[in-house]
């Protein structure tokens, strides 16, 4: 069965997952998502991520990142773009998030960036998601 929002079952994947309080989770992977993946990791939202191989397809492995006293380190994902309203933005118009507090990941000519780089670079494109 095809998927019309891959990006948007990624994110409800790890919120559910969050909330179950799983320390790991596996999802169908894909060069988008697993640059989303690897955008995260850098901003410290999950620990890591890896590759694992499969017979049909290969998986993405994420190992959420919590706090000691048990509290997830993303908060809320919240999807921007979405198949049936696309949001885009030019460089000037990305704000950031919650006062520099979360990251937008935008999709640009230059490869998917945070806010913050897509500011600095002077770039705009599809604002994906929001997380905080």
């Amino acid at each position: 069965m095809s998927m019309t929002d891959p990006i948007g079952d990624l994110l409800t994947r790890i919120r559910n997952a969050l909330m179950a309080k799983h320390d790991r989770l596996d999802v169908p992977s894909s060069k988008l998502k697993a640059e989303i993946c690897r955008l995260l990791k850098r901003e410290g939202y999950i620990d890591e991520v890896e590759i694992v191989a499969g017979k049909p397809v290969d998986s993405l492995r994420i190992y959420l990142r919590y706090s000691p006293e048990g509290q997830p380190a993303i908060r809320r994902l919240a999807r921007v773009s979405k198949p049936g309203r696309r949001v885009y933005r030019g460089a000037d118009a990305i704000k950031p998030v919650l006062g520099g507090l979360g990251v937008a990941l935008v999709s640009t000519s230059k490869g998917l960036l945070s806010d913050a780089e897509a500011r600095n670079q002077r770039v705009g494109g599809e604002v994906l998601c929001e997380i905080w």
